[in-house]
């Protein structure tokens, strides 16, 4: 049996390019959950020839037709979100980060070390993550090695794509929530890794679904010795995947660069590129935040870097030299006051950028809200920027065009957890990772304007391109819609998730 969906299907290209298909026919492996053929334009009365054509007689599709307004969307990744905040969400406005972490976050995760109490919070968490549109999250959790394991267990339950981490950190930390060494701190960091790959797949899946992801909270947090302990377990094994913040807030970073002077670390395991011109790369990066992660060997494709608000230039170099990705979290560096990333001129450099919630310094687990402030901060940039664009760039000092919000909710997502090839795009080979999205009115959503009231009340414009109203309808989604307007979630092509969903 194979499912087939007919209708309109958007799905990301480039950051400057999207593809708005208003009668597309996409076909889905019930084996292997894997898209095994799309068809671009297909009218209605072709709809049985093109399924013969594919050896799909009546009774061996699932057909699945969906309504004007309706459309397919690949699901959102979420790459930076801490699961034990989301109790928090919406507390704690008054602080910036040093202090919020202080007074609201460490609280609240040191309750994780009662694992019961970690499985009942977290099966709240992933439900709302996944019905937000969530298909795959870059979770923290916290320091706790059985409240983590809980964490896993619960998302390979619901049927999620993540990377979930233990908190690594060993000082800086109240004494009521702190690891008691570096040591204990990789020993418990192993078995969480050896657990979570220890879970059965899902059927069908050649790959789990859920992986484990190194996860240094952040410099402040690690001592030398544990930094180093972890870039050795690191590099004892490539596939793992390793997240942690950069540059968020002025505060932590004058710390970051106290705690670590630039005599204090040793050299790269891989000495850098040298710059066109220079000579040699001694030093290059010391006394910088990135040049910290580098010292101990953290940054590689697959490195996970929350915000990236204040980089300085030689940051920018070396997250380019070594592959690492940008999680962009515009709602948390907005409420917490931590300033405006430069999304543009890190896309300009060829850096991979992605979008985070960042729960629960951002007070929603929505990527859309995080796609609303990108737009908006790079705006903000913009205006502050008070000149054109500079000569050669495409995204530096300008508002971000929605094809590459699309794309930074999504392929961009990808990209940064080194999955593009697997996920981030409605494409034959890869994953059904999908979102049903609706812009009825039926969907509930009082600030979704429902193309059946356009209709209703005679007001569609007949002389727009079935594409261009499709492209309106993504518009409309992204900067007016909620999980009400999000009705069915799959992954690895199940569906697991939605207002439509009741299992």
């Amino acid at each position: 049996m194979t499912t087939v969906f007919y209708g309109a299907l958007i799905t990301p290209v480039s950051l400057r390019e999207y593809r708005a298909l208003p009668h597309a026919l996409l076909a889905v492996s019930r084996d292997t959950g894997d898209i095994v053929w799309v068809e671009d334009e297909v009218d209605p009365s072709d709809l049985q020839d093109v399924l013969a054509r594919h050896g799909l007689g009546a009774s061996d599709v699932d057909l699945i037709e969906l309504k004007l307004g309706e459309f397919l969307l690949p699901g959102f990744i979420d790459t930076h979100i801490h699961a034990p905040q989301v109790p928090n969400i919406g507390s704690g406005q008054q602080y910036e980060l040093l202090d919020w972490l202080a007074h609201v976050t460490f609280p609240m995760e040191a309750r994780f070390a009662d694992s019961d109490f970690a499985r009942r919070t977290y099966t709240s968490v992933i439900k709302r993550t996944i019905d937000y549109g969530s298909t795959t999250c870059c979770y923290y959790g916290t320091l706790h090695l059985e409240g983590t394991k809980a964490l896993a267990d619960v998302i390979h339950a619901y049927g999620q794509r993540a990377f979930v981490g233990k908190c690594n950190m060993d000082r800086n930390s109240p004494d009521y929530y702190v690891e008691p060494s570096a040591d204990a701190s990789v020993a418990a960091t192993r078995a969480l890794i050896a657990y979570i790959r220890s879970l059965p797949l899902p059927a069908g899946c050649a790959d789990p679904l859920v992986r484990p992801i190194l996860t240094p909270r952040f410099a402040i947090s690690c001592t030398h010795e544990l930094l180093g302990k972890l870039g050795k377990l690191s590099a004892e094994d490539a596939g793992l995947h390793i997240q942690t913040h950069i540059s968020e807030n002025a505060g932590e970073i004058a710390f970051t660069r106290e705690l670590f002077p630039p005599d204090s670390l040793p050299a790269p395991p891989t000495p850098l590129p040298a710059r066109s011109g220079a000579n040699g790369t001694a030093g290059r990066g010391a006394g910088t935040y990135a040049g910290v992660y580098d010292a101990f060997g953290l940054l590689r494709r697959n490195t996970v870097l929350a915000h990236a608000v204040h980089l300085e230039e030689e940051e920018v170099e070396i997250i380019k030299a070594r592959g690492a990705g940008i999680s962009h979290c515009p709602t948390s560096n907005f409420n917490l006051r931590s300033g405006c990333a430069r999304v543009g001129m890190l896309l300009d450099r060829g850096i991979k950028v992605s979008l985070g919630t960042d729960v629960s310094g951002g007070f929603s687990p929505s990527i859309l809200a995080a796609v609303q402030h990108a737009s908006m901060c790079s705006k903000v940039i913009a205006m502050q920027a008070g000149h054109p664009a500079p000569s050669g760039t495409c995204f530096a000092d300008q508002q971000l065009p929605i094809a590459t919000l699309l794309y930074l909710a999504t392929l961009g997502g990808a990209e940064v957890c080194d999955m593009g090839a697997r996920v981030g795009s409605l494409a034959p080979g890869k994953a059904f990772d999908a979102l049903v999205v609706s812009v009825r009115s039926e969907a509930g959503n009082p600030a979704t304007w429902g193309v059946d009231m356009d209709l209703e009340l005679g007001v569609r414009d007949g002389g727009k391109s079935k594409e261009v109203e499709l492209e309106n309808f993504l518009e409309r989604f992204l900067f007016c819609g909620d999980d009400r307007n999000i009705r069915r979630v799959y992954v690895q092509g199940r569906f697991i998730g939605g207002k439509e969903f009741r299992g």
